[in-house]
């Protein structure tokens, strides 16, 4: 590992060390101000010496500040942290916006992610790279790892090419594809669904969800978990699916989360139709999780017991 050495600053940019000196590996995490990266960040620390990569960050000790969309951030993040593991949370992962606003999605999910895996390569660091189940169509019930991709949305093409690219450029980088992540951010500014769903429920505003889309969900916490067990796996890589053991409508999970938060399941209503306007989704997102159940102790959990695990 690099020594990271006594001086405090770093002495061509006059910046504090985004590094502390401990003993431990060096995982950073860009996007770690996101609902995912809170949730990895904390679950890591224990374990590893966890650097916070994100585009604006502050100035000291365990945080760096990275644009992925600038090879040269993304360049100089990497030579100033060296880090062992290196986790790629960032995206624009509002399907919408992608579909209206092309060149920023590739710039981002398509670009960013390239400049990202040729840096962990050039610095021999481990890299897992997050995906989405949106690389396929959902007219099939169930994707293995092994299914083409075929997208329906920008978002869902900006991602294959972006896993292509990554496995092209990092053979040993893992890749883990996942289609909805519940659970609490625990704080302002994230894009954690159950947040929001919560507060419109405790002042008694309804809110619409498909019932005509199905996904088998994961809560952040049990993710985080298999992002590590996966990284503690020096010989695996390749692509592996995350999710439930079954699947569910989103007005379903709705309903469900309604009566585990202590609200009335009427509060949540179903929308029989997609809404004008907005980008293609796949109907039925089901991600088997066969490969991942084989070599991660890790048990693949329930809808009832993702849900649980989101209000523990």
């Amino acid at each position: 590992m690099f020594d990271p050495g006594s001086n405090a600053c770093n002495k061509t940019t006059g910046r504090k060390k985004a590094y502390l000196q401990t003993n431990k590996p060096r995982m950073l995490i860009i996007g770690a101000r996101g609902f995912l990266g809170t949730y990895l960040a904390r679950g890591a620390a224990e374990a590893y010496e966890v650097i916070r990569g994100n585009r604006v960050a502050p100035v000291e000790p365990g945080h760096i500040a990275i644009d992925i969309t600038d090879r040269q951030s993304v360049r100089s993040a990497f030579e100033q942290t060296k880090p062992d593991i290196a986790v790629l949370l960032a995206a624009l992962s509002d399907i919408d916006v992608c579909e209206k606003d092309r060149e920023r999605a590739l710039a981002v999910n398509l670009h960013g992610a390239e400049h990202v895996a040729r840096a962990a390569a050039q610095t021999h660091a481990r890299f897992l790279y997050t995906s989405s189940a949106a690389v396929f169509d959902g007219r099939k019930h169930g994707y293995t790892e092994d299914d083409p991709p075929t997208p329906l949305s920008f978002y869902g093409e900006t991602k294959t090419r972006a896993e292509a690219a990554i496995q092209t450029l990092i053979p040993s980088a893992i890749v883990l594809r996942f289609g909805l992540v519940v659970g609490f951010a625990g704080k302002a500014g994230t894009n954690a669904m159950l947040d929001n769903l919560v507060q419109r429920w405790s002042v008694g505003t309804p809110t619409l969800l498909p019932d005509f889309e199905f996904r088998n969900p994961i809560d952040a916490a049990t993710l985080s978990r298999f992002m590590l067990e996966l990284l503690e796996k020096e010989n695996i890589s390749g692509i592996f699916h995350v999710g439930a053991t079954e699947s569910i409508s989103r007005y379903e999970l709705g309903v469900m989360l309604a009566a585990r938060a202590g609200h009335s399941g009427g509060l949540v209503r179903p929308q029989k139709e997609p809404s004008p306007g907005r980008a293609p989704r796949g109907a039925d997102h089901f991600l088997l999780t066969h490969k991942l159940k084989a070599i991660c102790d890790n048990s693949i959990p329930t809808c009832n017991e993702v849900i649980e695990r989101c209000f523990q």
